[in-house]
């Protein structure tokens, strides 16, 4: 008998009973119906043990940006058991469901939140997003940027704002397609204060979400798309000197603030963040950007213990800006032959989290090294951010 049921509005409170007891906080009234609201994008499923739900998954359909261009993805959100019913595999069924739901749908990547990387590892997602903290004393940010322009608070300008971030976002892989009402349920929630970067022809070129409390400047996005943008808006943080000691903002992993402050001794932390998994290597591989150029044929040996169809040999040849994809059943491969990995480290790799020559070096990868080089030399460099949370 399948348990999986589809749940529906007329089971939010079921739903949502399970969610604050699993993640233990308290909902009001008003923020039990914001978070009804946005469940409405959500499928959700759950796991029914004698007509009672057990566990749920949500499944929320999203694209994000590889090498600029947009891939389908699918978020797995608020994975939540009873625990009278933990440790019975049930949120292992709930993932291969969805899995198989997001493969029908052509939604080649998933991505969550762990509550624990082990766990999730077991079915094939891996660590791909890391967050970099820091904690700046404002005086260390007290100096002429030299910057040319000016910045303006605003009250909404969501269009605005959506045309630097898309702009910005395209920057890095993983990065979120934000529709608008992303904007208005994800990321403007908690009222933050907002501004606009204009260079001196009157151009938005970046824009800052913050807050100012208790002495301390909290930044939930700062996004610039020149360096003249960032100037204006580190000098605009510098200016609540009279009402803030410290700025607390998160950053991308490769960001390079050190360098432009004449002090860079602060506190910084890189603390591990998202997790992502190939859903379909086949169709993941043929819409993937890989360099222009010609290669000679590359045979990458893939396991997917959790979706056994994704295993096998994927031949790959890159033709000009054409990739040409064949997947074959895998025999008894020798490991000098090609290139063998899990879906975990082929995710990694292709998400540009860690480089082919990196994983090989930890024996995370096998294979011809010489394979290894040239997809080494086919997988643009880019950089892994992810600034939401799902």
């Amino acid at each position: 008998m399948n348990k999986i049921k589809t749940l529906t509005d007329k089971d939010f409170d079921k739903i949502f009973s399970l969610s604050q007891y699993a993640f233990q906080y308290d909902l009001s009234e008003e923020e039990l119906l914001k978070k009804q609201e946005e469940a409405k994008r959500h499928t959700i499923w759950g796991w029914m043990e004698n007509n009672r739900l057990a566990a749920k998954l949500h499944l929320i359909p999203l694209s994000c940006y590889i090498n600029g261009q947009a891939f389908e993805m699918g978020g797995i959100s608020s994975v939540a058991t009873w625990p009278e019913y933990r440790r019975q595999g049930a949120v292992k069924h709930l993932l291969h469901h969805a899995l198989k739901y997001m493969k029908e749908q052509g939604e080649v990547l998933s991505f969550l939140h762990p509550f624990s990387f082990s766990f999730y590892r077991k079915y094939g997602w891996e660590h791909t997003f890391s967050e970099k903290k820091y904690t700046i004393p404002l005086e260390k940010l007290k100096r002429n940027w030299e910057a040319n322009g000016y910045i303006r608070r605003v009250d909404s300008e969501v269009s605005m704002l959506h045309n630097i971030y898309t702009e910005y976002a395209k920057q890095f892989n993983g990065t979120l397609v934000r529709d608008e009402k992303w904007w208005e349920q994800r990321v403007f929630r908690g009222d933050w204060h907002k501004a606009i970067a204009y260079n001196e022809n009157d151009q938005a070129e970046g824009y800052i979400l913050y807050k100012v409390k208790e002495e301390k400047v909290t930044v939930h996005e700062l996004v610039y798309n020149t360096l003249n943008a960032q100037k204006l808006l580190l000098q605009f943080i510098a200016n609540h000197d009279s009402m803030a000691e410290t700025v607390d903002m998160v950053v991308p992993e490769n960001d390079n603030l050190h360098l432009l402050i004449d002090e860079p001794r602060f506190n910084q932390a890189t603390e591990a963040y998202f997790m992502a998994r190939i859903v379909d290597i086949l169709e993941f591989l043929k819409q993937y950007p890989f360099h222009n150029g010609d290669t000679q044929l590359l045979s990458i040996h893939a396991a997917d213990s959790f979706l056994p169809e994704n295993s096998g040999v994927y031949q790959l040849r890159q033709i000009g800006s054409e990739t040409k994809v064949t997947h074959l059943l895998d025999g008894k491969p020798r490991i000098q032959d090609g290139i063998h990995c899990t879906v975990q480290y082929l995710t990694s790799m292709l998400l540009g989290y860690k480089r082919p020559m990196e994983l090989y070096h930890l024996g995370l990868i096998q294979g011809n090294q010489e394979q290894i080089e040239q997809l080494e030399q086919i997988i643009p460099k880019r950089q892994t951010f992810f600034p939401d949370f799902f």
